[in-house]
């Protein structure tokens, strides 16, 4: 069966906004810098999926429906990112699920390793947003 997740990314001051997972074994990547997101529940659109998610994680929901980015099928699962900005700043966000959040650079998500000031130590991204990243950078080396 095909699980099927959605995930913001986040923009905000030119930089994105990053979830740590906690370090829990019977999770996907735990210890890893992600996307805030998660499962599309049956009957669920992705649009709403995003919007619920976000609420549940971070008690944030955007003014206006973030737009789909892309879809991608690998593996077992298909992604559907939505791209949008951050509307609030980071200090209004209640992180609700996870151990840390971060507006990351550009050139951090690039490093694959992020500093989180919650663990105070270097943690690696998700392999998932290496897909997210080789889009971001295709569209800025387009444009």
């Amino acid at each position: 069966m095909t699980i099927s997740v959605a995930l913001a990314m986040l923009h905000r001051d030119g930089r994105w906004l990053l979830q740590l997972r906690d370090d829990i074994d019977s999770i996907i990547y735990p210890g890893h810098w992600g996307l805030f997101g998660g499962h599309v529940e049956p009957g669920e659109s992705p649009a709403d999926a995003v919007q619920r998610e976000l609420e549940e994680e971070i008690s944030w929901v955007p003014s206006a429906p973030l737009q789909l980015w892309f879809s991608d099928a690998s593996g077992t699962r298909i992604a559907h990112v939505f791209r949008g900005p951050l509307t609030v700043p980071l200090e209004q966000l209640k992180l609700r699920e996870g151990q840390d959040l971060k507006l990351a650079s550009l050139e951090e998500l690039c490093s694959e390793t992020i500093w989180s000031d919650h663990c105070q130590e270097q943690r690696p991204i998700a392999p998932g947003l290496s897909i997210v990243m080789r889009r971001l950078l295709a569209e800025m080396d387009d444009a």
